[in-house]
């Protein structure tokens, strides 16, 4: 992915320094630990009470989740070290250690990603990790760390860009145990000759086809098959990729779930952009265009749907609030890739990052959770605020000048 262009000005790019160091001081200050998203049952009271039954942890999830104040503290929940969130963070790291040469940044990332194989999971084919709380879904029941395809395939993607930037024969064996796990662990819904689907869990009983998990693990695939030379991990890919692009709807969206009915999730933000960018991620470690079109359809979709003229993201494509930190990093991500083919995409993306520093940014150097109609949710979720739009304001440091860096050789 060659350099966005002269969108983002010396000025810009100060400036959105100073907020990448600001907020990972705020990170280290924190021992990179924090509350999460759907961590209400990590609560020892509303486990005892609610840890019962689907729809019990459901309720705990939810009410903790859209509660306007983050009662986590009053409720018992601990500060932890969020995987996904750690993996972020590396990446975040290895992508401004590309951009600047701070050796600081480079042995930062390698000690959170030896941290992470430290913290993987146990009892699954080849090396995988899940969240550190009990969550509940519609569609399956994770218990505390069991993994997920989703966790596994971001850790992964920061395993990629170490092993680009260091050589480290640790690291590729990683990659092919990871590999492993996102191929060959339970369960796979669809295998043919064109198509593969995998589920979120590795869990046989699960059946839910949750549209971003064969994106993610094409696109990691594919990467890792461009650094192992393996033809293998590439055609795989390519099935998992040809499974998303075949339920692309006639407009150029996805829904969250297939069949649709599965999730009373229809368009969303972000998972659209995670969407996008494994396409994207596929094309440049594979050379391969074929979801050309795709592509492009459903970028145009998500900039016309998914955003308000001035940069805020919307929640869903018929829905505009809240705002979610989440949208914001990801749709900054999703164009800063799209501006290395189609140019005006950096706007978009210089537009949504500014609008998130105006609205969703505390100097102290953490970011917002949400913005309501009638109020901003002014905490600090770390994996999902932080570790996201670090990873965010890493891509504009690297790629956002006119000598932005190459993905495919650092």
């Amino acid at each position: 992915m060659n350099g966005v262009g002269t969108c983002f000005s010396e000025s810009d790019i100060e400036r959105y320094r100073d907020v990448f160091r600001a907020t990972m001081d705020y990170i280290k200050g924190s021992d990179y630990a924090g509350y999460n998203k759907h961590d209400g049952l990590n609560s020892p009271i509303l486990h005892a009470l609610f840890g019962g039954s689907k729809w019990t942890r459901i309720i705990a999830i939810q009410a903790v989740m859209r509660s306007p104040w983050n009662v986590r503290p009053l409720l018992g929940v601990p500060r932890t070290r969020n995987p996904k969130g750690l993996g972020l963070i590396a990446n975040a790291l290895l992508d401004v250690h590309a951009a600047e040469g701070r050796s600081e940044d480079l042995a930062e990332a390698q000690e959170l990603v030896e941290d992470l194989l430290s913290r993987a999971a146990t009892g699954f084919p080849g090396l995988s990790w899940g969240y550190q709380y009990p969550w509940q879904d519609l569609g399956f029941f994770a218990p505390r760390h069991y993994p997920n395809r989703v966790v596994t395939s971001w850790i992964g993607f920061a395993f990629v860009e170490a092993v680009w930037q260091t050589d480290s024969a640790e690291y590729l064996v990683a990659l092919r145990k990871i590999a492993e796990f996102l191929s060959r662990a339970p369960n796979v819904l669809q295998d043919d000759a064109e198509m593969k689907c995998v589920s979120y869990v590795p869990d046989p009983s699960v059946t839910w086809a949750v549209m971003d998990v064969p994106a993610l693990a094409g696109a990691f695939l594919a990467e890792a098959g461009n650094v192992l030379g393996c033809a293998e991990y590439l055609a795989e890919a390519r099935r998992l990729l040809n499974w998303v692009a075949d339920k692309q709807t006639p407009y150029g969206a996805w829904y969250y779930t297939h069949p649709a009915s599965d999730s009373r999730i229809t368009h969303d933000n972000y998972h659209t952009a995670i969407i996008l960018d494994c396409f994207d991620r596929y094309r440049l470690a594979s050379s391969d265009d074929a979801f050309g079109a795709v592509y492009k359809e459903g970028l145009h979709y998500y900039r016309e749907h998914h955003f308000c003229a001035d940069g805020a993201p919307r929640w869903m494509n018929d829905k505009e609030y809240p705002y979610d930190i989440h949208g914001a990093a990801s749709g900054i991500l999703c164009f800063v890739r799209a501006a290395s083919t189609e140019p005006q995409y950096g706007e978009m993306a210089k537009l949504v990052l500014d609008w998130t520093l105006d609205n969703m940014y505390d100097p102290r150097g953490f970011f917002y959770y949400q913005k309501t109609r009638w109020m901003t949710k002014r905490f600090c979720l770390l994996r999902w605020c932080n570790g996201w739009m670090c990873r965010a304001l890493s891509a504009v440091l690297r790629y956002g000048s006119e000598n932005g860096s190459s993905v495919e050789s650092p």
